[in-house]
C-alpha cells in the first residue's frame, strides 16, 4: 500500500516555497544601493539606444521600392 499524504501539508509547503522564491527575487531587485541601480539604468538606456539605432524604417506605401 502507498504512503498516506496530507494534502494540506503539501499545499502549505508549496506556498512557503513560492513565497521564499518571491522574497529572494524582491531582495535581489530592491536590496541594492543607489549607484548600482543607476548603473543598471544607464546599461538599459545604452541597450535601448543600440536597438533604436539598428531599427530599420518602414517604407510608406507611396514610396518607390529600393533597388
Amino acid at each position: 500500500m502507498g504512503e498516506v499524504i496530507n494534502l494540506n501539508q503539501v499545499r502549505k509547503a508549496k506556498a512557503r516555497e513560492a513565497a521564499a522564491a518571491e522574497a529572494a527575487a524582491n531582495r535581489a531587485r530592491h536590496g541594492r544601493t543607489g549607484p548600482e541601480k543607476e548603473n543598471d539604468r544607464r546599461a538599459e538606456a545604452r541597450r535601448q539606444a543600440l536597438l533604436d539605432g539598428a531599427r530599420k524604417e518602414e517604407a510608406s506605401p507611396g514610396d518607390p521600392p529600393e533597388s
